[in-house]
This record gives C-alpha cells, sequence and structure tokens, in this order.
C-alpha cells in the first residue's frame, strides 16, 4: 500500500506501481496520477493494515496526518510517533547508547536557559523536524544567545511548508554534537525487528556550520566498510524499539573510534523527494519493490559487478537570502556544467519549494562532488 504526497513524486516511483499493481490510497495526489477506480478508499486502506496485514510506504512524511487520523490506535502509529519525536526516541534508545547527552525544551523555556549549564559542543535542533530545518550547530556559550535569536526568524520561514506532524516548533532537542563523518541508510525492519539495508550514503559539509543536504553520494567501498556495523546497529535498535514491518530513512555518525550512533530515523519512507531511486542508478535497486515484496539485497552478488565510481545526488537548493517568489529563471544549463555524468535532472517547482532541481550523477573523481557542495547557488538564479 503507498501513499503518495506532496512535495514530489517521481516518474520512477508512479512507473514502479503500474508495474507491480501496487494499491494506492485515495487522495489529491494521487489523482493526478491515477483514475479515482484505481485507488483504494480510506475505509478499504484501513482494513488492508487492520485485517490483511498490509505493509505501508509513503514518499513523504506529509501523509503522517493521515495514518495518525485513520489509523490512530495502531503500532504503526505508536513506531511513527516513537520516530517523530526525537526526545522518545532517544529515551527509546538509551539502554544502547547510555552515555549520550540530550535535554529537551519548549520554545519559551529556550530563551531562560543558562547557558553554562548546557554541554559544549552542542547541537540544537526541532524536536520534531525534516531534512535541515531548524538544526543549529554551537560550539560555544557565546553562540547560543544568537542562535536562539536567529530561531526566531528562521521559524517564520518554516511556517505554512510543512505540515506540525512533520515539521514542529513548539519544542526543541539539544543534544551532544557527534564528532565523525555523516551519513545516510535507506532501509527497513522486517517481521522480526531485523533490519535489510537498501543502500548507504556519505553525507559531505562544506565547513564545520554546515547542515545542509545539497548531496550525498554512494559507492562500493562505502557499502563494503560499513555495511556490517550499520547493519548490526539497525538490528539492536530494532529490537530495542519493536519496530517491525517499517521502512525508514536513517541518519548517524561514525566516530573516530569506529562507533555507529544514530541521529534520527524517519519513519515510512526512504530518502525524501524520491531521492531514494538513486540505488536504481547506483546498484539496480528498486527499494519501492525490495521493501513491498520482503525482499533483500544480495550484496555479494551487487558489489562484485560494480567499479568505485561515486553515484551521488545533488538538492540544487536555493538560498535562504532569496525570496522564491521573486525569482525570475533558473539557469539550469549553466548549473548542469559542474556535472560531468548526470543520470537524471528532475526540475523542482522552485516558487513553492526549497530548491529549484535534483540532480542524480556519477563520477570518478572526489573533486566533483566538493565542487557541487561548495557552488554559491544564486550564480544559477535571476530576479
Amino acid at each position: 500500500m503507498i501513499i503518495l504526497n506532496k512535495p514530489y513524486v517521481s516518474e520512477f516511483l508512479i512507473e514502479t506501481i503500474r508495474k507491480n499493481g501496487f494499491e494506492v490510497l485515495d487522495n489529491e495526489v494521487a489523482r493526478e496520477y491515477f483514475a479515482p477506480e484505481e485507488l483504494i478508499k480510506t475505509r478499504d486502506a484501513i482494513d488492508l493494515y487492520e485485517n490483511k496485514n498490509a505493509l505501508f510506504y509513503t514518499n513523504s512524511e506529509n501523509s503522517i496526518d493521515w495514518i495518525s487520523e485513520n489509523l490512530k490506535d495502531t503500532k504503526l502509529n505508536m513506531m511513527i510517533t516513537l520516530c517523530k519525536d526525537k526526545s522518545l526516541f532517544r529515551k527509546g534508545i538509551k539502554s544502547i547508547f547510555p552515555n549520550y547527552y540530550f535535554e529537551e525544551f519548549t520554545k519559551a523555556q529556550l530563551k531562560k536557559v543558562n547557558p553554562s549549564s548546557l554541554k559544549y559542543p552542542l547541537v540544537l535542533k526541532l524536536n520534531t523536524g525534516f531534512l535541515s530545518f531548524g538544526v543549529y550547530p554551537i560550539r560555544t556559550e557565546k553562540e547560543w544567545k544568537k542562535t536562539v535569536e536567529k530561531l526566531e526568524e528562521d521559524i517564520k520561514k518554516f511556517k505554512g511548508i510543512f505540515p506540525s506532524s512533520v515539521v514542529n516548533t513548539s519544542k526543541f532537542l539539544v543534544e551532544e554534537m557527534i564528532d565523525g563523518k555523516e551519513y545516510a541508510v535507506d532501509a527497513y525492519f522486517d517481521d522480526n525487528s531485523l533490519a535489510t539495508v537498501l543502500n548507504i550514503f556519505e553525507h559531505p559539509f562544506s565547513s564545520g556550520g554546515d547542515v545542509s543536504d545539497r548531496i550525498y553520494y554512494t559507492s562500493k567501498p562505502i557499502i563494503k566498510k560499513y555495511l556490517p556495523k550499520i547493519q548490526e546497529m539497525l538490528n539492536r535498535i530494532g529490537t530495542v524499539c519493536g519496530f517491525t514491518n517499517f521502512p525508514f530513512h536513517l541518519e548517524l555518525r561514525i566516530t573516530g573510534d569506529g562507533r555507529a550512533i544514530p541521529i534520527e530515523i524517519n519513519p515510512m519512507r526512504f530518502c525524501g523527494w524520491c531521492i531514494t531511486d538513486i540505488a536504481y542508478h547506483a546498484w539496480g535497486i528498486n527499494v519501492y519493490e525490495y521493501f513491498l515484496h520482503q525482499q533483500k539485497p544480495d550484496w555479494e552478488k551487487i558489489l562484485s559487478k560494480k567499479d568505485d565510481d561515486y553515484v551521488y545526488f545533488t538538492m540544487a537548493d536555493i538560498p535562504s537570502e532569496v525570496n522564491r517568489k521573486e525569482i525570475k529563471s533558473v539557469n539550469y544549463n549553466k548549473y548542469l556544467k559542474n556535472i560531468s555524468n548526470p543520470l537524471d535532472v528532475r526540475k523542482v517547482d522552485y516558487k513553492n519549494n526549497p530548491v529549484f532541481g535534483i540532480i542524480f550523477g556519477k563520477t570518478h573523481e572526489k573533486k566533483e562532488i566538493d565542487n557541487i557542495l561548495k557552488l554559491d547557488m544564486k550564480e544559477f538564479i535571476k530576479v
């Protein structure tokens, strides 16, 4: 069972649904792609979950509102709540990571916090958030007050972009800053709470203060090096939290001494904006089929046929200081000159979204990724 929602549905996902005959919930977004008679009504969708143990997947966390309203007292909604409430998730895995520091504050409490009482360096973030919205690394006491003031300004920008179940500005989490490289994982927990990993990405940053989601990349060496470690960590989390038949997107860091520490689990989806389709370009894995058919990748066989090239996706983000309503045009051709081998170019409605495109690429040169990471995006935007 698939629930389609904004902000973006890929042609690859639609083709996969048609090819496999996957059931799709009847809603406004789904009707853009399917006739009403092809769609599943709400009462039948509820029955599929409650009485027929159907697996549910959505391309967007915007669908969480439907689940919380129609499947309120189910295990599915409980698992979603455990993931979306970052403080609750930290408490849920405390037995695995007993020394991890975190505190929860309301918006009003943030202004009254004594900065000297906190443990630095730390990260201030929305307790319920999405992508890099409302994530602030803070290294010293002096930075705390300025960051809280900036947060007030940014909250106004978040308003109206996502529903409150996806981005909520009423509660905040302060947690320790994890030193190490950041990675992301698309995976699902099976009926036995064991994880099936479908892809692993490295998430590079342009600087210590950068929290953007501009680019992620995967490669054969990344999968070979980190798959066993991440698999073991996820199996422990799945068992402790009781996650079953559950797709998710994990963000984590791997420390200098080799420990894998989760940052957050995003429920009911893999990479947002259908960026998870990169698994097909990189490994020939259709993640929607793998989850809904409960298939497991034969990684040894898959990797034996691959080279060491980097396969990446980049979100062509619009700088926060640019008023999207004032954009006259975007020079896509100029932007694409930075990508040596584009695999898929997806233009996005930049008037109503914080990006103007999503591009998949492949390169043998790591410097291409580094270059994209440091681009001044205003060069490609005319206002």
